[in-house]
């Protein structure tokens, strides 16, 4: 009986390990989401609009006040007059990452920022892993943040 009792506290131990390396994976993977959000911002900061390029995924879908652009493409070349100027004309951060536990998309979202640092609005983008393990983003989109007085900058305009 105590052999019994021995295999099944073995066999039960070993049956949560895999859920705690999924987790620990997990969080390593929203670690990864996490800094390429934050690389992603910073080719705003630095005003480096090729390497904003290098982040979106081919088939990436940006929702905007002019509509919905389509592609790595139409995105880089709507989104090509921001990085004019020497200063950003917004700025974003990640507050909260999640991935899927299948580790092949993952969220993002946070608060864009005017120039002198007032929240203006919220982002919200996924992003898939590619077969390298690179994120790219494939949707982004921004809104006011909620409950914000009327007139408030959307941070799409």
């Amino acid at each position: 009986m105590k052999r019994v009792i021995s295999i099944l506290a073995l066999v039960l131990c070993a049956a949560g390990v895999p859920a705690a390396q999924s987790q620990t994976g997990n969080a390593g993977l929203a670690d990864q989401v996490r800094a390429a959000e934050r690389a992603f911002a910073k080719t705003m900061a630095d005003r480096d609009h090729a390497a904003f390029t290098s982040h979106l995924a081919e088939e990436a879908v940006f929702f905007g006040p002019q509509g919905v652009m389509r592609g790595r493409a139409a995105v880089a070349e709507g989104w090509k007059p921001l990085f004019e100027g020497a200063k950003a004309p917004f700025s974003w951060e990640p507050e909260r990452v999640e991935v899927l536990d299948s580790g092949t998309l993952g969220y993002s979202t946070g608060p864009v920022r005017d120039p002198e640092g007032r929240t203006i609005g919220t982002y919200n983008s996924v992003w898939r892993r590619d077969s390298g393990g690179a994120w790219k983003i494939v949707f982004d989109c921004g809104c006011t943040p909620c409950g914000a007085p009327p007139g408030t900058a959307d941070p799409n305009e």
